[in-house]
C-alpha cells in the first residue's frame, strides 16, 4: 500500500516513516534500564515515536509496555488513576487493581472484566483521594514491578499535569501549589528509583518539562531522566518522505517541487511536511491534475497553509504558550514573537533590552520574568539563538505568525516618551 497520510493522529507500523536511528537509541536505553525525558518542539512526532517503540518492544517479547496520557489529568490522584487504568493489560497490575475496585465500589469481582476503560477509571477514582493517592500509586508501581517481564511505562503529557499542579486555572504559582507539585514529583522520582531494574519510564509532552520546573525551582526532580532530543527531519529525509507519499497516491512531485516545499517550511517538522503534502494533493485533485509545479507549491503555501483553514492547525502554538505561561506571560511571548515576525524573523538583543526597559516602566508591569518567557520560547522550538538574538526555527510558524499578528511592539520610542 505504501506510505499513507498521517492526518492529526499518531502513527506506527507501516505508516511510521524514518526515525530508525532514534528507535535504536531508545531501545538501547530501555535495555540499559534508563529513564528518559523525550523533548522536542511541537508536532515533531514524539507520541508516534514512543508508540512505535512500544509496538516493536511488544513484538520482541522481552518487555511489557504501558502507555499513559495525562493531558486531561488535573490532580496527582488523577495521574494515579490513569496509570492504574492503563496498566490493565499487565496481569500483576490488573490483579491488584481489581481488588482496589471491589473495595471502593459495589462491583463484584466476577463482573469487573465486563467494565469498559472509562468505567474502570470511574471505579478507580472512587477509591483514591488527596489522602491516599501516594499509597495507591505505590501499590500500582509495585504491581508493575512484579510483572513477568520488565515494564516500559510511557507517560505522555506529564509536563501539562505538572504545570496545572503548579499554577491552577488562574496561572498563579502559590506556595501550596508548589508544595503539591513537589510532592507529586517526589513520589514519581522515588518510585522510578525504587523500581529501576523492573520499570523503565519514558516521559514526554507537547510542552517542555524543564522550563516549567525551573520556574518553580524544582529542576532537581528531572535529574532521574536522561534527556533525549527528537530533532526535525533533515531536508533529504523530508524529500524522500514526500516522494513516497506521492507514489502512494499516484501523483507526480518532481524533486525540485519537493525541495521547494521543504525550503518553504525551512524546518522539516514531520507533521508540517505531511500537512503540506495533504494540501497540495487536495489542490491537484480539485484541479484535475496528477503533477505539481513550483507555482502550485507557492500557491498552496500562501493560500492553504497560511490561509484561514490552514491557520487552525497552527493555533495550538498559541494555546500551548498560554497554557504554560498564563495570560500575563503569554502577553509577553506574543509581543516577542510578533516583533520577530515583523523584523524578518529576527528578535535582536537590542529589541529585547528595549522591551525590558519598556515593561519595567509600566505601573502594572508583568510579574513573569522575561528570561523565563525566552527560555520557554527557545526550549519549545519557537525561537533559536542567533549571534545577535533569536530567530524563528520554523519558516511556516514565522510566516503564519506574521500573517496573524502583523505589528510588533516597536517603535519603542513612542512608548517610552
Amino acid at each position: 500500500m505504501g506510505l499513507r497520510k498521517a492526518g492529526g493522529n499518531w502513527v506506527d507500523g507501516d505508516s511510521f516513516f524514518d526515525r530508525d536511528a532514534e528507535i535504536e537509541a531508545l531501545l538501547e536505553r530501555v535495555e540499559d534500564g534508563t529513564h528518559t525525558l523525550l523533548t522536542a518542539q511541537r508536532r515533531m512526532g514524539k507520541t508516534s515515536l514512543v508508540r512505535e517503540l512500544l509496538r516493536r518492544l511488544e513484538g520482541r517479547g522481552e518487555f511489557a509496555s504501558v502507555f499513559v496520557d495525562l493531558e486531561d489529568a488535573t490532580t496527582a490522584a488523577d495521574a494515579v488513576v490513569e496509570i492504574a487504568a492503563a496498566s490493565r493489560r499487565i496481569r500483576s497490575a490488573w490483579s491488584r487493581t481489581k481488588h482496589w475496585i471491589t473495595q471502593s465500589s459495589d462491583v463484584a469481582m466476577d463482573r469487573i472484566q465486563e467494565l469498559g476503560v472509562n468505567e474502570v477509571r470511574v471505579k478507580l477514582r472512587a477509591g483514591v483521594d488527596a489522602g491516599n493517592w501516594r499509597a495507591r500509586g505505590d501499590a500500582v508501581f509495585t504491581s508493575l514491578a512484579e510483572s513477568e517481564k520488565p515494564v516500559v511505562l510511557a507517560i505522555d503529557e506529564l509536563p501539562i499535569l505538572v504545570n496545572r499542579l503548579l499554577k491552577g486555572h488562574d496561572y498563579l504559582m502559590t506556595p501550596e501549589r508548589r508544595r503539591d507539585a513537589d510532592l507529586f514529583l517526589s513520589w514519581l522520582r522515588r518510585n522510578a528509583q525504587a523500581h529501576r531494574g523492573r520499570i523503565r519510564m519514558i516521559v514526554s509532552g507537547s510542552v517542555g518539562l524543564e522550563p516549567i520546573l525551573e520556574q518553580a525551582e524544582l529542576s532537581a526532580h528531572a535529574n532521574i531522566f536522561a534527556p533525549f532530543d527528537l530533532m526535525p527531519w533533515d531536508e533529504e529525509i523530508a524529500i524522500r518522505c514526500l516522494g513516497e507519499l506521492a507514489d502512494s497516491y499516484g501523483i507526480q512531485l518532481p524533486e525540485d517541487v519537493r525541495r521547494k516545499m521543504c525550503r518553504q517550511l525551512r524546518c522539516c517538522v514531520p507533521h508540517h511536511v505531511q500537512q503540506f503534502f495533504d494540501k497540495l494533493h487536495e489542490h491537484l485533485r480539485r484541479a484535475g491534475r496528477l503533477s505539481a509545479s513550483l507555482d502550485d507549491v507557492s500557491r498552496v503555501y500562501s493560500e492553504e497553509m497560511l490561509g484561514v483553514r490552514g491557520q487552525v492547525y497552527l493555533e495550538h502554538y498559541q494555546r500551548r504558550l498560554r497554557l504554560v505561561l498564563g495570560d500575563e506571560g503569554y502577553g509577553v511571548a506574543l509581543d516577542l514573537l510578533t516583533e520577530a515576525a515583523s523584523s524578518d524573523g529576527v528578535l535582536t538583543n537590542r529589541s529585547i533590552l528595549r522591551y525590558r526597559d519598556y515593561v519595567s516602566s509600566l505601573p502594572d508591569r508583568p510579574i513573569v520574568l522575561l528570561r523565563d518567557v525566552l527560555h520557554v520560547l527557545e526550549h519549545d522550538g519557537y525561537l533559536t539563538r542567533k549571534d545577535d538574538g533569536y530567530r524563528f526555527v520554523s519558516g511556516l510558524v514565522e510566516d503564519w505568525w506574521r500573517a496573524r499578528h502583523s505589528h510588533g511592539f516597536v517603535p519603542f520610542d513612542s512608548r517610552l516618551q
